[in-house]
Formats: C-alpha cells, structure tokens, sequence
C-alpha cells in the first residue's frame, strides 16, 4: 500500500505553489514541505487546511487515485464514551457535548465518528480502526475513562481530548468550573433563605462526582452552613432512577426538625428524579421543598417545573473539545492545556424562597 503522506505530489496546470501559498496567506515553503509530506513541527490545522485547499485545487499524491479528495485525508474526529454510558440513554448528557463537538468540526471541514465505549474496545478491537491509511485525526473521550484503556488509546493515536475529565501530562482536556457552579447554586439557595441543604449525589466512583460535592461543601462553608451527613447521600450511577431512589431514601427523614428545605443534586436527570418521588410523597417544588442541579443541560426544560442548575453547556465543552483536538500535534513536544469553561447559575422554577423566611 502507497504510503500517501511519504509520496511527492504531482503537480497539475491548476495552480501553482506560489498561487496556492497567496491564497493561503503563508509561505510558499511551507506550502511545499506539506505537500512533500512534512509533518513534524508544522501547526496541525494549518497542515490540514493546506491538504484540503491543495486536493481541491487538483494537487494528487503519487498512488492516489484521480477521484481521491480532501475528504479521503485524515478528516475524522473518533468519539469514545467512558464505560457503561449509552448514546442511547434518554437525556444523555454527553450526546448534547457530542453536538457542540459535531457542530464545530463540520465548520472546519471534520466530521465525528463513533468508536463505541471503554467497555466495548479492547486493544484488538482499537487497532482495526487504526489500519494504515485510517483517517483519524484524533479522539475525543465522552467521561471519564481508566487509566489502562487510555495507554491501549494512546498506542494507537495520541491526539487526544478528555471531556469532563482530566489527565495531566497526558492528553488535553476541557471541564466545566465545578467551584464556580456550586458555589452559584449555593449563594442562590441562600438568598432565597435556605440554611439546610441536602446532597443528592450519583457518580460516585467518578472524579466528576467527587470534585462537585467538594466544591458544593466548599460553598456551604464559606456560607457558614454545616453539613448534615444525615442528609447527603451517594449512588453508583446518575440517572432519574438513582433521583429517584435518592429522594425517596430522604424520605424517611421527612419528620426531623432538621429535615432541608433544598436539596443540590449531582446532575439534572437526578434533580427530575428526585423531583417525582418528592412530589408523590406529597411535596411540591418549589413550594414545600427547593431543588436544583449541579449541571446545565438541554433537560432542565424537557418538563416543568423547570430544574433551577448551574453548570457548562454541554454544547460549548463539545466545541472547546473541537479546538483542542484540531490544535493537538500528537508530538512528544505538544503542550497538554486543561481547559476549563465558565459554569454560570440558570434560573428555572424548582427553587423559590423559604416559606417561614
């Protein structure tokens, strides 16, 4: 098999090198060395831009076909998932990211493409998809993975993007400010009156859990509110079931003076959860009980009462995700940037002053 990015480019009557780097607005050297398959030290999009312009324009690679284009060059984005997530789960979070991923790529002339999950792509399975002349031109991670899978992924490919995830010194990635959303949620509940608020948490084996309830304790210290550890609770998983179940084990607790008048749960799928158990015990949000979620998502306004949250769209941390994947040279020399984005309070209608304020 030809090697494509080894061959020299014939030249066609099209345009000329000189016209190509005009258009381009670089250097007619630089135009050069790409198209004679340099790689190592030149900005990866500017690589890939050129490619496009270049294949457009009529240039070929010795070997490849006449019909070849800019699309049969490394143009693919690989989309992994952490393990056990399904695209298919309704209000998956990560499908709102893969969107805002998908959305930016296709602007620069990308595409996505879905790999599967952590669970599902052993070391065996990875390599089929990094055959000789495959077109991926890196991988963006959907959660948090394990450090084995991530050294298999890395043999294969090391243009690589965490999301909602964090390796340092070993792959970019982009989060949300989790500090920032909890501390929002926080003063917003207290400025309604509430001084004894609950935690409703899933994901507990995940850093993502971890790093919002210390930022949620973080917050409640600095408002001078101790927490009930009567009142916290932590599942495995974080959907509507686990809300759900979360809401009603709190139940139990109904009758204590102490009970809280708001609950913060990890994300908006438990908040919906929550929000049903509590009002089939007879509890109405927001006027017997506040919730809202430490995450922003297109679900907080799939039904009413709409889930009061603060966090990152999902669709921006896609897009970030998108930057840094396309900036990634997969060099021993790249500078690995951990990205985190802004995580503003959204205002919906789960959360209203204390009654006895």
């Amino acid at each position: 098999m030809v090697n494509v990015w080894s061959c020299l480019v014939a030249r066609t009557k099209k345009i000329s090198q000189t016209q190509l780097a005009k258009e381009l607005g670089i250097s007619q050297a630089l135009v050069s060395l790409v198209l004679n398959g340099r790689r190592q030290g030149i900005n990866a999009e500017t690589y890939d831009r050129i490619w496009a312009i270049a294949t457009k324009k009529g240039y070929r690679p010795k070997g490849m076909s006449s019909a070849a284009s800019a699309e049969s060059i490394a143009d693919q984005i690989g989309v992994i998932y952490r393990s056990s997530l399904k695209r298919s789960s309704p209000g998956n979070y990560f499908l709102q990211v893969e969107q805002g991923l998908h959305n930016a790529l296709i602007e620069r002339g990308y595409s996505t493409v879905f790999m599967g999950s952590e669970d599902t792509l052993n070391r065996a399975r990875l390599g089929k998809f990094f055959t000789e002349g495959h077109r991926f031109r890196g991988i963006v991670l959907m959660g948090e993975v394990e450090a084995a899978f991530l050294n298999d992924l890395r043999r294969f490919e090391k243009r690589i993007v965490a999301n909602s995830a964090r390796y340092p010194g070993i792959c970019h990635s982009v989060v949300g400010n989790e500090p920032q959303a909890l501390e929002a949620l926080v003063v917003h509940l207290v400025g309604l009156g509430h001084r004894r608020i609950g935690w409703l948490g899933g994901n507990v084996d995940l850093g993502r859990h971890e790093s919002r309830f210390n930022a949620f304790k973080a917050a409640l210290s600095v408002a001078n509110i101790e927490l009930d550890a009567r009142y916290t609770i932590t599942l495995e998983q974080a959907d509507r079931a686990e809300g759900f179940e979360a809401a009603h084990t709190m139940l139990k607790h109904r009758k204590d003076k102490e009970f809280p008048t708001a609950f913060v749960c990890y994300n908006t799928l438990m908040a919906q959860g929550a929000l049903k158990a509590f009002e089939r015990e007879g509890l109405l949000v927001p006027d017997d009980l506040s919730i809202a979620s430490a995450d922003a998502s297109a679900v907080a306004t799939m039904q009413k009462p709409y889930v009061t949250a603060a966090g990152t769209s999902p669709e921006k941390l896609g897009e970030a995700a998108a930057r840094l994947v396309l900036q990634s040279t997969g060099e021993e020399s790249d500078t690995f940037i951990d990205m985190m984005l802004p995580a503003p309070l959204i205002k919906g209608d789960s959360t209203a002053r204390v009654k006895s304020a």
